[in-house]
């Protein structure tokens, strides 16, 4: 073959994988299930879920506040190439959930807390006193209007494993419905992260074993299902949403200072003023503790770890 004939036939098969790539990458995309959920944790249980069969694009992005948010144009457009949008019961949802369902009137949105009986906030607001152990449960669906007002519900259902299981099977259900011909992968994908859960379930169980009852402090009540969990009691700063009074910031000192506490959990998405107050009234720390982190399971296993680390040093240093 001639040097012109073979820069023809170069030529040729480079326009060839051109438009083979062109057409093969939205036929790809096209066969894939779009789907839209509010807040990154999701995105990691139905990415276990769906594996390679999804796309799946999350509303409020990492850093932004789920209680407040307010979704971009964009995100608006794109809900109409999106085959599920899965609601959590965020905050946000109250006032967006109903236009992003008209958005794309095909778009099937699914409520994966809808087999969940959820605490009220309020009920974590308790410095003195002990707390009974009530687990987690589901049960039934109860709509909050926020997660700031004195009869608001905690949405925070994705930080105690028997629950993302709950949410998971209502996943697995979608996505089998909106997919049918591949019900059967989403099964035996869901039951490998069953698995996971499980376990993960079982090593946090066993790491606060010995913690039963005992007190964290944390800004934003957010770790309420994780703390019912396993046994224990968090303690907010926050009371519905407001920054804490002098009368309660006294009650957090005296409880710190008897329970021999000296790590505040703050959170990313609110001001650490009230923890960074209360952390150097007590001779404390703060540290990060991220409810909203992508990677749910290694984010539930770091955060664990370091409520573990903090009720050993108060085992230690209590009177």
């Amino acid at each position: 073959m001639g040097t012109a004939a073979l820069e023809r036939h170069l030529f040729l098969m480079a326009i060839f994988l051109i438009l083979s790539f062109g057409f093969f990458t939205p036929a790809l995309a096209a066969s894939q299930v779009t789907v839209f959920v509010s807040i990154p944790p999701q995105k990691s249980i139905v990415r276990h879920i769906g594996g390679d069969r999804v796309t799946v694009q999350v509303m409020v992005p990492p850093g932004a506040n789920p209680a407040t948010y307010e979704p971009k144009p964009a995100q608006m457009a794109a809900l109409m190439n999106t085959r599920l949008y899965l609601a959590i019961g965020v905050p946000f949802e109250n006032t967006w959930l109903d236009k992003i369902a008209a958005a794309n009137p095909e778009m099937q949105v699914v409520h994966t807390d809808q087999d969940i009986e959820k605490r009220s906030m309020a009920a974590h607001h308790h410095a003195h006193g002990k707390q009974p152990h009530t687990p987690a449960r589901p049960a039934h669906h109860h709509t909050a209007t926020n997660d700031t007002g004195p009869e608001s519900l905690d949405p925070h259902i994705w930080l105690a494993p028997p629950l993302v299981l709950v949410q998971a099977k209502i996943i697995l259900s979608a996505l089998q419905e909106a997919d049918p011909t591949h019900r059967n992968t989403y099964a035996d994908n869901f039951q490998i992260f069953a698995r996971k859960v499980e376990t993960l379930h079982r090593e946090l169980a066993a790491l606060f074993a010995r913690q039963q009852g005992m007190r964290f402090i944390v800004f934003h009540p957010s770790w309420g299902y994780f703390a019912e969990t396993y046994g224990l009691v968090q303690v907010p700063i926050e009371i519905e949403g407001k920054e804490p009074k002098p009368a309660h910031l006294q009650s957090l000192i005296q409880t710190a200072r008897e329970e021999g506490i000296s790590v505040i959990f703050a959170q990313p998405q609110f001001s650490s003023r009230s923890a960074q107050l209360l952390a150097r009234e007590i001779g404390g720390t703060v540290l990060f503790a991220d409810p909203l982190a992508e990677d749910w399971m290694t984010n539930l296993r770091h955060v664990a770890r370091s409520i573990r680390d903090t009720l050993d040093k108060q085992t230690k240093i209590k009177p």
